[in-house]
């Protein structure tokens, strides 16, 4: 017994939670297709005559927005994403669009690289910047991370 070993988790460790079919909700998240998805469409089907009304649903997944469907038993449950917003600001960026970032506690990262549409118009408000600090929002669920937004606050 002694030599077994147990692997540690973070409180909150779990990605996703059940929750009943029906008690989802337009604009809320759902796992469609083991994918992390905002529902941007849903639709119930009456009650037949084998049973269960029928929910459809329809969702963008919240990182890469490919589009994703999935009809379940309104009574069943399905994975909701454990999805999470972090702000951070910015310090620099990187000639390879890596951001360098600071948390709320002083702590640096350096692994998150601007997405596409952001870039240009972030690295104008960077470089045109003296007096404002520029805030960076990070969206985080199912172990991936994505730039979704930045905005311009009056400095210290």
């Amino acid at each position: 017994m002694a030599d077994e070993e147990f692997e540690q988790a973070h409180s909150g460790a779990s990605q996703t939670y059940p929750m009943q079919c029906s008690a989802l909700r337009k604009n809320g998240h759902v796992m469609l297709k083991g994918r992390p998805c905002k529902i941007v469409e849903m639709s119930t089907s009456k009650t037949g005559k084998h049973g269960h009304a029928k929910v459809h649903l329809v969702g963008l997944d919240i990182f890469t927005n490919k589009k994703h469907e999935d009809i379940c038993p309104s009574t069943h449950n399905m994975e909701v994403p454990n999805v999470r917003r972090d702000t951070y600001s910015l310090i620099n960026i990187g000639d390879d669009n890596f951001l360098t970032l600071m948390t709320d506690s002083g702590d640096t990262r350096e692994d998150l690289k601007v997405p596409d549409d952001l870039c240009s118009e972030l690295q104008k408000a960077h470089d045109n910047n003296t007096d404002k600090d520029i805030m960076i929002t990070v969206l985080m669920a199912c172990g991936e991370e994505k730039i979704i937004s930045f905005k311009q606050v009056d400095g210290k």
